[in-house]
């Protein structure tokens, strides 16, 4: 059976659905509006199990890969939530130190796929670090929908500091070169975007499908930008034209780039609105510029 993707779902089905995984409506809201477009409850209640995360089929890299060492690690966070538990992965051979990214997860705290995406880091050679910021409430609980509802919970403020207090560790932290880069996807390319504007250490940032920071804060940043968007994202796409008037008057270095006619989230290899071409693209942009900004 071949893998359903974005052009197998009406339009209108996507749009519930981006709106259903951003919290604007309930799962409850989702099925009886996508009960109308599908035909039936029970079509709707199809349509959102096809859409919804498959992650052990999309996995690329098994946690006990013997290519790479994998820990969680525990850090202090005096201004956020206390602690924050990260897991890091790195490669097995690596015998120097190694350049840091700090993975940042959409907004379900630290889900399989996103330590799957620490693992591809770490055999590109980098030494990746993903937090969890649900770890206050518990930790990422292993359902979607729970870690959604978790997510909602989290005071923002405070879980922005804790991102900002890793950051600020991972700067110094042993087994790195003092190099630090972020790589965000939805929320977290959201996060990505406010870390610019706070550390100017930051070396890289590639915020994936995030949005944007206050147009005041644009001239703080000091790292370079990679910026992905999905073309069919109008949520997200709506911020861009004040965010890139704003990094042009501000004179910083940025790369950005619309992969038309893919959904938001198409990096996200685990649902349909994953798009194998887009995803494949941007990945190999975004080694290429963490490996020239973090060397």
């Amino acid at each position: 059976m071949s893998r359903l993707t974005a052009n197998d779902f009406q339009p209108e089905v996507l749009r519930l659905f981006d709106q259903y995984v951003h919290g604007d409506i309930s799962r409850r809201g989702f099925l009886d509006r996508a009960a109308g477009v599908a035909g039936s409850a029970s079509a709707a209640v199809a349509v959102l199990a096809a859409l919804s995360p498959k992650f052990a089929q999309a996995q690329q890299i098994a946690p006990n890969d013997a290519r790479l060492q994998t820990r969680f690690q525990m850090f202090d966070s005096p201004q956020g939530n206390g602690k924050v538990r990260a897991y890091i992965a790195k490669p097995a051979a690596a015998t120097g130190k190694l350049p840091v990214v700090l993975v940042i997860h959409e907004n379900r705290g630290l889900n399989p796929h996103i330590e799957d995406i620490a693992r591809r880091l770490a055999l590109d050679g980098f030494l990746a670090v993903a937090p969890d910021a649900l770890y206050s409430l518990g930790g990422y609980p292993g359902d979607e929908d729970k870690a959604r509802e978790l997510f909602s919970r989290l005071d923002p403020g405070r879980t922005i500091q804790d991102f900002l207090v890793c950051a600020r560790i991972l700067l110094t932290l042993p087994e790195g070169t003092g190099r630090l880069g972020a790589v965000g996807f939805c929320y977290g390319g959201s996060v990505t975007n406010i870390l610019a504007t706070q550390v100017p250490e930051l070396a890289a940032a590639v915020p994936f499908y995030g949005g944007q920071p206050k147009a005041q804060d644009v001239p703080a940043i000091r790292s370079p930008l990679l910026i992905h968007y999905a073309g069919v994202d109008e949520r997200i796409n709506a911020g861009w034209p004040v965010y890139e008037a704003a990094l042009k008057a501000a004179g910083t270095r940025y790369q950005a780039f619309v992969y038309e006619g893919v959904q938001h989230g198409f990096n996200n290899d685990t649902t349909p609105r994953f798009d194998a071409d887009a995803a494949r693209l941007a990945w190999q942009r975004t080694l290429a510029f963490l490996k020239t900004h973090l060397a």
